[in-house]
């Protein structure tokens, strides 16, 4: 299986790839809206023991839908090649009305299957992350 990492996204926060090709598929591993090559996390904004106080799902949502894109490109896939979605949400009741009527844009053409979660919390102080797997 042939890995692949894109210098347009973030930097992974453990020891794994952006995404592997099994096949004619490609599995990205879950991706979050922060800035590559920062810690930026766009709509964040941290206190000084860096626990979220306020956060902008809206500029979150398009953050890592941008790097999904990178990761894709970078790795010979395409948006429209998506098939299948997992969404983490940390606040489901709050945000997921804004970032499905996101996600509809993005996906007006192409409409994988899409799976929503809501979890406690994410590796980093984010609101979103997302995995998904695309052909090639």
């Amino acid at each position: 299986m042939k890995k692949y990492n894109s210098e347009r996204a973030p930097q992974a926060v453990g020891l794994y790839p952006h995404a592997r090709k099994q096949g004619d598929l490609l599995f990205l591993s879950g991706v979050g809206p922060r800035v590559a090559g920062s810690k930026i996390i766009p709509g964040v904004t941290l206190n000084e023991s860096g626990d979220i106080i306020a956060y902008d799902i809206e500029k979150q949502c398009h953050s890592v839908f941008q790097n999904i894109k990178y990761i894709l490109e970078d790795a010979g896939s395409s948006w429209d090649k998506i098939i299948d979605v997992t969404v983490f949400l940390t606040n489901m009741k709050d945000d997921f009305n804004t970032y499905n009527k996101i996600y509809a844009s993005y996906f007006k053409d192409n409409q994988p299957c899409r799976t929503t979660v809501e979890i406690n919390c994410l590796p980093t102080p984010i609101a979103i992350e997302l995995k998904v797997i695309a052909s090639l």
